[in-house]
């Protein structure tokens, strides 16, 4: 009985003499593994340092320092929530491991959770009052908690530009962050810079592609852009991802009822029916303020509809609305122009074609410059069809009978009792009926006229020609005519 409990006593002593060797051989290969680790490490090489980390974690998965070197080298591969995971069951294993808290801390830094950061940070410095790197990363922590507080505020303001700002410097601090990134494209979207937010949006997708916030954003850039039918597209695949995404799913709704409401616009417009076309642009403009390429369009579709109902200035107004929206909208530009021209506001046509010419530099809208600065120089003489009173396309007849009533209204015998201030206007604006009717009844010199030519040129200085002896030989030469008083103020024209 005693040899038995001996034997069996000596089995025992030999298993766990065995064990012991055993465990010792395993630790002595895992502090290999840790060592050759190191030396990876140390080159940089962080793939090959993995590697033997997690051997060695294979061999001893009790040791807290071999979890906290493998969730470095995940760090500075970029992997922060592997690394989380990693410095996470370091800190389990051993609590009074600080390295262990400062890269748990660390990696809760960089994926955006600062408060969580916070509470890492604080527990190194129980553990170290006097470590300096847990002192500096728990100011970054609070920092960028200031960080969210400001970008929250000033989202709410649309002061987008701010938040920018505030989520450039909070990156900085947490590089892995996905929603500080989504947070900054849907401000760079709201501000235009859509290459911008498409590239961190498209950045995001390319790790995740199922990330229902990155597919908002790229469906906005393009909402915003006017691509409307593809924008639809990402907020359904958003909305499938997350289907509570409240972002996703109003800017869905909005770009389906402008698309409907713009293409009914359209239709009518058309069809010719320019009231019902006004109103359904108008409805449209009401949908989603924040959309300024297809409001630019829907203003300047509404300002051609008011040039069809000859609503000019109206139509002026809604041109000027869509090029303060977008300053590179040329329709916008040349609806404006020919409106200007339409009105005679010819200075401002001009104008209008040479931010058009200076932006597209073709023969069409050289042209069109041209010959808005036509009319601006024809507009600056005097306007002889104005003066007689008839149309420019008037008939020869037309100009003689209104020649022969504005001359008699003005000839100075006619106003010979009035005061010489009312003489001497009478006189001007007879002289100036003179001078219309030898330009307007002489072919070559209407043709000249009409083309915007001077007629100073080839002998046609108009201070040379009397109006009375125009007036003479329209009227039948000396003799042929004279006013006399019928009474005062009242006047009989007599014809010999």
């Amino acid at each position: 009985m005693t040899t038995g409990k001996t034997i069996a006593l000596t089995r025992r002593t030999f298993v766990g003499k065995v064990m012991s060797l055993l465990l010792n051989m395993q630790s002595r290969e895992a502090e290999s593994f840790k060592e050759q680790g190191n030396a990876y490490y140390a080159k940089k090489d962080y793939n090959e340092a993995y590697n033997y980390y997690t051997k060695a974690i294979d061999m001893c998965p009790k040791n807290a320092s071999y979890y906290g070197n493998r969730a470095a080298t995940l760090m500075m591969l970029g992997k922060f929530r592997e690394a989380l995971g990693d410095a996470q069951q370091s800190v389990r294993l051993d609590d009074t491991f600080v390295r262990g808290h400062l890269r748990e801390g660390k990696c809760h830094l960089s994926l955006g959770n600062a408060m969580a950061a916070c509470r890492s940070f604080q527990r190194a410095l129980e553990l170290d009052h006097k470590n300096a790197q847990a002192q500096q990363e728990f100011k970054n922590a609070n920092a960028v908690i200031e960080y969210e507080k400001i970008a929250e505020t000033d989202f709410e303001k649309r002061d987008f530009r701010k938040v920018v700002f505030c989520m450039d410097r909070a990156l900085e601090y947490a590089p892995a962050c996905h929603r500080f990134k989504i947070l900054k494209a849907e401000c760079l979207a709201m501000l235009g810079r859509y290459p911008e937010a498409q590239s961190v949006a498209s950045d995001i997708l390319r790790m995740d592609s199922t990330n229902a916030d990155a597919l908002y954003v790229r469906g906005l850039c393009l909402y915003y852009e006017d691509c409307i039918e593809k924008a639809v597209q990402f907020f359904v695949q958003a909305l499938r991802m997350a289907p509570d995404h409240e972002k996703a799913c109003v800017a869905c709704r909005n770009a389906k009822a402008l698309k409907a409401k713009k293409e009914d616009g359209n239709k009518a417009f058309k069809e010719g029916n320019y009231k019902l076309a006004y109103e359904l642009y108008t409805e449209a403009l009401g949908i989603d303020p924040n959309n300024i390429k297809t409001n630019a369009k829907l203003y300047c579709n509404r300002g051609t509809v008011n040039s069809k109902l000859r609503k000019l200035d109206d139509a002026i107004e809604d041109c000027t609305n869509a090029v303060k929206l977008d300053d590179t909208y040329i329709k916008a530009y040349l609806r404006r122009a020919q409106c200007y021209l339409d009105t005679e506001q010819y200075e401002e046509a001009v104008r209008d074609y040479e931010k058009v010419y200076q932006t597209e530099k073709t023969k069409e809208h050289k042209q069109l410059l041209k010959n808005a600065q036509l009319e601006l120089k024809k507009s600056k003489r005097k306007d002889y069809y104005k003066i007689l009173g008839v149309d420019k396309n008037a008939s020869e007849d037309e100009i003689k009978k209104a020649y022969r009533k504005r001359a008699l209204m003005h000839h100075p015998d006619r106003h010979s009792g009035a005061s010489a201030e009312v003489q001497k206007e009478e006189e001007k604006k007879f002289k100036e009926v003179g001078e219309a009717f030898t330009i307007l009844s002489d072919p070559k010199k209407k043709t000249r006229y009409d083309s915007g030519q001077d007629l100073d040129e080839e002998g046609m200085n108009m201070g040379d020609f009397d109006a009375n002896n125009i007036f003479k030989a329209f009227f039948g030469g000396p003799g042929g005519f004279s006013f006399e008083a019928s009474g005062p103020g009242n006047f009989f024209f007599q014809f010999g």
